[in-house]
């Protein structure tokens, strides 16, 4: 993995993938979140945020 230095980032579903580009529900599928809400643990690599960077309007990353 590039540039994983063991931190990790939260990321919370916010926003509904329904009505949104497949590219958007592939995205949110493949993070690992299925329901509106929940939070997933993920680690803090640059594939990672890239995918945030994607679908910022659906996204949230949850501060500790």
């Amino acid at each position: 993995m590039e540039n994983y230095t063991g931190k990790t980032i939260k990321i919370k579903l916010i926003g509904s993938p329904i009505g949104r580009p497949e590219k958007h529900k592939i995205i949110v599928r493949s993070l690992g979140l299925k329901k509106m809400t929940r939070v997933v643990e993920r680690p803090d690599t640059d594939a990672f945020r890239g995918m945030v960077r994607k679908i910022p309007h659906l996204l949230a990353i949850v501060e500790e």
